[in-house]
């Protein structure tokens, strides 16, 4: 019985192993080829509307609303307090520009907040499907 458990954990391991790398290389993907921007907005309807124009227009594959946060900063030299509702925006690291772009465009702070990290790892199977989602620039 000690013997069919070892075979049976030794052949799914190395499926897995297997498997993982299949998945790897259909994602085909480098680090840093895709990114999280992360944008603020006054209102609600503000980050709604921007979130479905991003992802309407394949600039990002997903935008994630987050209410209810407080962002403190200082403005024309004065510190300034505000509730804000968060986008976080997955897209391709070639479409930041675009993103950037869109959202100053349509935006209504004289500077909106508009930043991005590139993503260094993930789960392949949502990294593909983020190049599926999102044309390459």
């Amino acid at each position: 019985m000690i013997l069919l458990r070892s075979l049976f954990v030794a052949s799914l391991a190395g499926y897995l192993r297997f498997s993982s790398k299949r998945v790897l290389m259909a994602a085909s993907s480098s680090p840093g080829d895709y990114s999280s921007a992360f944008v603020t907005c006054p209102k609600k309807d503000v980050a709604k509307k921007i979130a479905s124009g991003l992802v309407e227009n394949k600039i990002a594959a997903c935008v994630n609303i987050i209410p209810g946060i407080t962002s403190v900063y200082t403005w024309e030299g004065k510190v300034e307090e505000d509730s804000e509702v968060l986008l976080m925006i997955k897209t391709r690291t070639s479409r930041v520009t675009d993103l950037t772009e869109y959202v100053r465009k349509q935006h209504p702070y004289e500077v909106p907040e508009v930043i991005s990290m590139k993503l260094g790892e993930g789960n392949p199977a949502y990294l593909q499907w983020i190049s599926e989602t999102v044309p390459e620039k």
